[in-house]
């Protein structure tokens, strides 16, 4: 494709007047994002460019969404504690943003050598706009002005996942697995033809491979069991991202980096013909803590005394459980990551004394396996089928949530293989 003027050109007094074929490309947009084990070397990122110079040559204009290099991540997180015991969050935004600034200009440059123009933009230069929560931001706002006027130059777009920009040029970050955040946000609002996510792995599982060798690859699978599957612990993809995905009808493909297999596309419940009545996944999540407020009045608004605190640090209550009133007090037990559970009890400890509650006990060494598919709804006999074979292992189970497509337990961490193994069996996956 011939490349076209960046913004303007002037017209007959000289003046500078928007291009009118920028708005003509009639070229459907595909957003393809890769993961920092598809980047980890720079020849997986020569071969994910080979794999981006295909697609722009089949006719698509193309955006790329990169994670940061391998394992950069953890090694910057590293560096961070090797110089500070806690790091301000704001300072640890700007040190973890320089991952994806790094491979995204190294994507542009091996598209370049292949002949395909490119360029790199950070995220706020992509114009992803978000709130000022540091490590953990949401999307607010993105005006992809700029990515338009480079695809409509004829160039690839590489845009540095994971990043943007929260009031007064804040940087921010989306936490871990935020680069599918970005492509997806991007997909939506530039109306993509198709989003790609690719990853180490085939696609999306019945259960973690690593776990349990006989995973089945699912071919297709809808919003609501991938989004279960993502919030209780399946690594592939971001609870946000299929979120966003959902909202606005994008379907998602998700594929390995490393070869061409089928993978497995995230669409609506109505795009799914296989196994709609029954379980089509388990997923598992490491590093539970559990905290048990015990004897808090059982009056209105309780809750909310205890949960605010919760919210307004940024920590995130799951399995929430609470015993029956006796005696006008009653218990309250929640989960939350093993990463906030110290954090959680010092705040809890002060709520504790403020509203008269006993004690507040904390416990880690917990995980969460749950069992998810549609056809939980109409089918009574799985939550007895999942708690049959979780006591046939002698695994207890110390609480229990569900929703429309998931039952959740509690256990030992040191069983989850176990569990996992057990149900993947035990439903025939």
């Amino acid at each position: 494709m011939a490349a076209l003027p960046d913004r303007a050109s002037p017209d007959a007094s000289g003046a500078l007047v928007p291009d009118e074929r920028l708005r003509r490309s009639t070229r459907p947009i595909l957003v393809q994002k890769f993961g920092g084990t598809s980047l980890g070397t720079p020849a997986r990122i020569k071969k994910a460019a080979r794999r981006v110079a295909a697609a722009q040559r089949a006719g698509y204009d193309v955006v790329v969404v990169v994670s940061a290099m391998g394992d950069s991540t953890d090694r910057l997180l590293s560096l961070a504690s090797r110089v500070a015991k806690e790091p301000a969050a704001r300072e640890l935004d700007q040190l973890l943003s320089t991952g994806e600034g790094v491979s995204a200009p190294l994507m542009s440059m091996a598209l370049t050598e292949l002949g395909i123009p490119a360029v790199s933009l950070l995220g706020f230069q992509a114009g992803i706009q978000t709130d000022q929560r540091h490590a953990k931001a949401r999307i607010v706002g993105l005006t992809p002005a700029r990515i338009q006027r480079e695809l409509a130059a004829g160039r690839v777009v590489v845009v540095a996942g994971f990043q943007g920009m929260g009031l007064e040029m804040e940087v921010t970050t989306l936490g871990r697995g935020g680069s599918d955040t970005t492509a997806v946000a991007l997909a939506a609002s530039l109306k993509a033809q198709a989003c790609e996510i690719f990853t180490d792995v085939d696609g999306i599982y019945t259960v973690d491979p690593r776990l349990v060798p006989s995973a089945r690859l699912l071919t297709r699978i809808a919003y609501p069991e991938m989004l279960e599957l993502a919030s209780s612990g399946a690594r592939v993809m971001h609870p946000r991202a299929v979120e966003i995905a959902e909202a606005y009808r994008l379907e998602l493909h998700v594929r390995s980096s490393l070869h061409a297999g089928p993978g497995t596309i995230i669409t609506s419940e109505e795009g799914i013909m296989e196994d709609r009545n029954r379980v089509r996944g388990i997923a598992h999540e490491e590093q539970v803590a559990r905290l048990s407020v015990v004897g808090v009045p059982d009056r209105p608004g309780i809750a909310a005394s205890i949960f605010m605190p919760l919210a307004e640090a940024d920590i995130a209550a799951d399995v929430i459980v609470q015993t029956a009133s006796h005696e006008g007090v009653t218990d309250m037990s929640f989960t939350v990551s093993s990463a906030d559970g110290k954090q959680a009890k010092r705040i809890l400890d002060g709520v504790a004394k403020e509203i008269g509650a006993r004690t507040v006990l904390a416990q880690d060494g917990l995980a969460k396996v749950s069992v998810i598919g549609s056809g939980i709804r109409g089918q009574p006999g799985v939550a007895a089928k999942m708690f049959k074979t979780l006591s046939g292992l002698g695994i207890n189970i110390e609480m229990i949530s569900t929703s429309e497509v998931r039952i959740t337990c509690i256990i030992n961490a040191d069983r989850i293989k176990d569990a996992v193994t057990g149900l993947h069996e035990a439903f025939n996956l």
